[in-house]
Formats: structure tokens, sequence, C-alpha cells
């Protein structure tokens, strides 16, 4: 079948099939386009869905995050608060240790401001006894700068160290010899070694003048003095305190100054050595001292020898008294076993004589036959 499109009612039929198929067509594509709007529409419903759960979700979250701020801010609050009570009160412990503090540094303030005081009132006495004691060195200066009382201070000293370190009865001060020499001090020793003397006068002109020598002129004239006035002490001594048949074989020369006492020691070692030739023995004070206490030891092993035969004497007395007072105590021994055997024959008597009684209380005279045994006779 052909169309002629020349023919308007062909021509419209076929306008109006052309309609009618672009209709259908459009049609189709609506509904096509329907069905993919509803799975699209379903799809933005679910997540819609989801979404909407999520902002319910944030909007929860929202509301505990309030709360636990909330929270946190009134802990926080309550925190502060009592951190703040807290640091009143510690302020106030150490507000008031602080003035317990001041107050207690005041207190010591003021007692060592009292200590300073009395210890500067101690500093001034201290300063007029130093003021004092200078005069008193002034004064002791001019002792010793005389001969007879400076030999008057040595044999002071030496007193004093001899009456520390003996028994009062075991040295004499100022004991004339049979040579009609005086000692300072006799220590009585026994023999061996027997009395020694010991000398105080020692000339210390020569050693004051070696110590105030500035030159070595001045130095050598001292030091030679030194020698020759120590040689001659030395001979003096043996000569006048060393008696044979009298006194010790040998004395001793006391010096009063530690300070010459070393300067002979370690300048003039051949003088000491000389006073040992001589049997004469240079002591100063502490030197003294050990020689005296060794001579306390010889006193005292002196005189427990000396009491040595009157202790045997003794005991021998004591001996005595004890043998005799065992044969005392054998003889009082054999009274009490005698007395003791005359006690058990009298309770034998005694025994008898109840049972004799006792039978003639009864008057059973029948029955009084002779015992075993004789009695035994009482003895007075």
């Amino acid at each position: 079948m052909t169309l002629d499109l020349s023919d308007p009612l062909a021509l419209l039929a076929v306008v109006g099939l052309a309609l009618g198929a672009l209709v259908l067509i459009l049609l189709v594509m609506v509904v096509r386009r329907a069905g993919q709007s509803a799975h699209m529409a379903q799809i933005v419903a679910s997540q819609l869905g989801g979404v909407t759960q999520r902002v319910q979700m944030l909007s929860d979250g929202q509301q505990q995050l309030y709360g636990g701020l909330t929270s946190v801010s009134e802990a926080q609050a309550q925190s502060q608060a009592h951190l703040l009570k807290l640091m009143e009160a510690r302020l106030q412990q150490v507000t008031e240790m602080t003035n317990r503090n001041l107050t207690q540094s005041a207190k010591v303030t003021a007692a060592s401001l009292g200590e300073l005081q009395q210890r500067l009132k101690t500093i001034d006495k201290a300063q007029d006894n130093i003021t004092k004691l200078s005069g008193d060195v002034l004064s002791l200066q001019d002792i010793l700068s005389n001969k007879q009382t400076r030999g008057a201070f040595g044999e002071i000293q030496l007193h004093d160290i001899v009456s520390k370190a003996l028994p009062s009865d075991s040295y004499t001060l100022q004991q004339t010899l049979s040579n009609g020499k005086r000692a300072d001090c006799l220590i009585h020793l026994p023999n061996p070694p027997g009395p020694i003397v010991i000398d105080s006068k020692f000339p210390l002109e020569a050693y004051e003048a070696l110590r105030r020598a500035t030159t070595d002129a001045e130095v050598n004239d001292a030091a030679r003095m030194m020698r020759i006035a120590v040689r001659t002490h030395i001979r003096a001594i043996a000569e006048k305190y060393i008696i044979e048949g009298e006194t010790a074989d040998g004395a001793l020369m006391f010096l009063p100054s530690e300070a010459v006492y070393a300067e002979l020691h370690a300048n003039f070692g051949e003088l000491v050595r000389e006073g040992f030739n001589a049997r004469v023995w240079i002591v100063s004070p502490t030197t003294c001292m050990a020689t005296l206490n060794t001579m306390r030891a010889i006193l005292k092993d002196a005189r427990m020898r000396e009491q040595a035969g009157a202790i045997r004497k003794e005991l021998s007395l004591l001996y005595s008294d004890v043998d005799r007072l065992g044969t005392r105590v054998e003889n009082l021994d054999r009274h009490f076993n005698q007395a003791a055997k005359d006690l058990s024959e009298i309770k034998i008597s005694a025994d008898k004589a109840g049972r004799r009684a006792r039978r003639l209380d009864n008057f059973d005279f029948e029955e009084l036959a002779p015992d075993a045994e004789p009695a035994l006779p009482i003895k007075s």
C-alpha cells in the first residue's frame, strides 16, 4: 500500500501516526523515568533515614556531651572551691608558723644579744686581765733578771714538780750534805743507786745573751759563753753533790725552761755528752717529771721489799693460827661426837625407865623381870 504524501489526508494520517508513535515513546520514557525516580526516591528515603538516625545520635551525643560538660564544670567548680579552702588553710598555717618563727627568732635574737653582751663583758674583763698579766710578765722578767730570784724561781718550780710526783717522805728540800753543801732537793732512793741530788740553779745569762744576739759575732760570743757556763755548772754539780758512800753515783741538773733544754740538745750536743761523762744528767720540767715517775716505781718496789720480811712473819703467824684452829676444831668435833653418844645412851635409859614406870603404874609386879641386857649406867 502506497501513501500519497501530497494527499492531505494521507499526510495527516502520517503525521498522526508519527505523533502517536512519539507520544507512545514519550509515555514509555516517562514510565521508565518514573520507575527510576521511584527507585531513586527509595534510595534517597533510606539515606535520609540513616541521616536522620545519625542526626539523632549526634543530638543524643550533644546532650550527653552537654551533661558531661556540666558535670565537669560542677566538679571543677567544687575542686576550685576545695583548692581555695586548702590554700586558705595552708596560708593560715604558713602565716601562723611564720609568726611563731618570727617570735622565736626574736626571742633567740634577744637571747643572743644578751649572750653577746655578756661575752663582751667577759672580753672586757679578759682584756683587763691581759693588761694585768702583761704587767705580771714584766714583773716576772724583772725577777728572772736577778740571779738569786731566778734561782728561787727554779727551786719553786722544782718543788712543785717533785711534790706532785713523789710522796712527801721520799724527798727533802735544802738538805745539807756531809761536805756542808746544801742540795736543792735530795731524793731518798734505796741502795743502789742511793740518794740522788737535783740542782735547780742553772745559769741563764748566757742563754739570754744567745737569744738576744743578732749578728754572727754576737751569736758566736754568746755560744762560747754558753759552753763555758754549762761546763762550769756541770763540774760544780759533780764536785758538790756526788759523794761516794753518801749519795748516788750521779746527779740531776734541772732546767726550768723547755726552750733551754731544746737549745742544748739541738746546738750544744757536746755539753750534753760531757754531762753524761760527768754523771750529771740534764732534765727539763717534762723529762724531770718522767724521771721522778721512774723513781716513784723504784721507791715502791724498795718499800715492798722492806715489807717482805714482815709479810713472811705475818704469814707464818697466820699459818700457826690456822693450824691451831684446825686442832681446836678437831677437839670440838670429838666433843660433839661424845655428846651425841651420851645423848643416845640417855635416850635408851629414858625409854627403859618409861617402860618400868608404866608397869608400876599398872601394878604388874610379876612382869618385872630383868631385861635381856643390863642397863647402861648414866654418866655424870
